[in-house]
This record gives structure tokens, C-alpha cells and sequence, in this order.
């Protein structure tokens, strides 16, 4: 079994100011997207994206990402304690952020900069696309950092035993193995990460290397990403104020999921549909 190596959530302290994991992970998710975003347009000038434009392209993004996540998550998973606590909402360093909602937010994000600069949704779609499972990378790794987002017990080798002062919720959900320490569970943020964020940024980087039918990199990110998280859902604890929805195995996350593989599934098949037309940067 492993044991939780008890990392401090703050990265540093200045007197009253301290600098959290989080907000450094997220930080470094988004620099992470604009580096390789301006490698691509440099490199690959023949997808009609200059080097100049990266820079508004991501701060869209990174509004809809941080909007879109904190909003969906109170919607989805923390609504009532919201509405008793208001100002959780500006908390953001506690942890609570959504990928359901940050999705629908960059996606509102990017029809907006679509509009903005004249281009195709899904021409703007695709080439972000490939940048999104860097962001979510990093953000689990900043939930494992958090001691948040547990999977449910487990005896194989793989399960992870955690302080009780870390999250006490844990053991409480899950009973106590050794003194002050959870029964094993599942380091499910980590599995995510690795699924979620390096083989889908591995999958949708190499598959957009080369130019693809319009939509068809936007249908594989949700396809992919839908399949993983419903996957990983099966090992990962639900948030203890929802529950599982029914059956005792169907959660949130499943749900939202769903909707995503449908939908991906929907769209790769218009984008070979219309197999003979290119990606476009612009309107015609």
C-alpha cells in the first residue's frame, strides 16, 4: 500500500498572503497552452493562425475555463452550501471547480472569439482542443495536492492510505486503517490525470498534426475525454452530499459524461460526412 506523502496545499507564505498549489497548477496549465498554441501557429502557418492572435485566444479561454468551472461546480455538486456561504464562490483556492462547467464556458468563450475575429466555431474548436488536457493535467494534479476528489477503497497495491488531518471527511466515508490514517483508497485524481490529461493530450496532439475534416478534433476530445471520466467515475467516490443518483454505481460525473460521448460520437460522423471539406480559419 502507499501512503499519501502530505503535501502542503501552500506553495509559499508572505505574512497574511500565501500562495496556493492550486492556483500555481492552473497557472501553469495555461502558460503550458500558450507556448505549444504559438509552436503550432509558428509551425503550421498553413492552418491560418498567427502567433499574434494566441495570446487573446487563451485569455478567452482562461475566462471560460475559470468562470465556466466555478459556476458549474456550484450548479452540479455544491449549490445548497453555496447558497448558505456565498462567498465561497471567491474561494477558489479551497478547491471546487467544475470540468463540465468550464467546458460549457469555453465553449461560450470561443463562440465569442469566433465572432470577434470572424472565424468557424469549430475551426476555433479544433485548434484548442488539443490544448485542453494540459489544463487538466495540472488540474488534478492540484486536487491530489489538495487532498480532494478520493476514489473509494480498495485493497489493491495501488490504494493509498491518507491522513486523517488531511481529510478528515475521507476517513470518515471510509473508516480508519491505521491510526490517524484512511483505509487504502484510490488515488483517482491521479488516474484522471494520467488519462484525462496526458494520453487525451497525447491522442488529440498527434491526431491534429494533420489537417482533419472540420470538428472531427473537437468530436475526439469528447469522445475520449466522456469515456475516461465515465470510467474513472466507477473507482472515484461521489461528493458525499449527492451521492450516487441510483443503482448504487451511477454518479454526477457519469451523467454529465454521457451527453459528451453521444455528442462526440454525433459529431465525428458529420465531420467524415463532409470528408471532402477542409478546416477553414474563416467565414466564407
Amino acid at each position: 500500500m502507499l501512503t499519501y506523502p502530505d503535501l502542503d496545499p501552500v506553495l509559499l507564505s508572505i505574512g497574511s498572503l500565501k500562495i496556493h498549489w492550486y492556483g500555481i497548477m492552473y497557472l501553469v496549465g495555461f502558460v503550458a497552452a500558450w507556448w505549444l498554441a504559438r509552436y503550432r501557429a509558428r509551425t503550421q502557418p498553413a492552418r491560418g493562425w498567427k502567433v499574434a492572435e494566441i495570446e487573446d485566444l487563451i485569455f478567452y479561454a482562461a475566462l471560460g475555463v475559470i468562470l465556466g468551472g466555478r459556476l458549474g461546480y456550484i450548479l452540479f455538486y455544491s449549490f445548497d452550501e453555496t447558497l448558505a456561504d456565498p462567498i465561497r464562490i471567491l474561494r477558489i483556492w479551497e478547491g471546487g471547480m467544475a470540468f463540465h462547467g468550464g467546458l460549457l464556458g469555453v465553449m461560450l468563450a470561443m463562440w465569442l472569439y469566433a465572432r470577434k475575429t470572424s472565424r468557424r466555431f469549430f475551426a476555433v474548436t479544433d485548434f484548442i482542443a488539443p490544448l485542453v488536457p494540459i489544463g487538466l493535467l495540472t488540474g488534478r494534479i492540484a486536487n491530489f495536492i489538495n487532498a480532494e476528489l478520493w476514489g473509494g477503497p480498495t485493497s489493491l497495491a495501488v490504494g493509498m492510505k491518507v491522513p486523517c488531518e488531511r481529510s478528515y471527511e475521507l476517513c470518515q466515508r471510509v473508516g480508519v486503517s491505521d491510526v490517524g490514517m484512511s483505509a487504502p483508497v484510490h488515488a483517482s485524481q491521479l488516474y484522471e490525470a494520467g488519462l484525462e490529461g496526458a494520453l487525451l493530450f497525447l491522442i488529440l496532439w498527434f491526431y491534429s498534426a494533420k489537417q482533419r475534416a472540420v470538428m472531427a478534433v473537437s468530436a475526439l476530445f469528447l469522445i475520449f475525454y466522456g469515456l475516461f471520466r465515465f470510467s474513472i467515475e466507477f473507482v472515484r467516490m461521489p461528493d458525499a452530499h449527492i451521492g450516487y443518483l441510483f443503482g448504487g454505481w451511477f454518479t454526477m460525473g457519469m451523467l454529465l459524461s454521457l451527453p459528451m460521448i453521444i455528442g462526440g460520437v454525433l459529431l465525428l460522423l458529420v465531420a467524415y460526412k463532409k470528408n471532402m471539406e477542409t478546416p477553414s480559419a474563416t467565414v466564407s
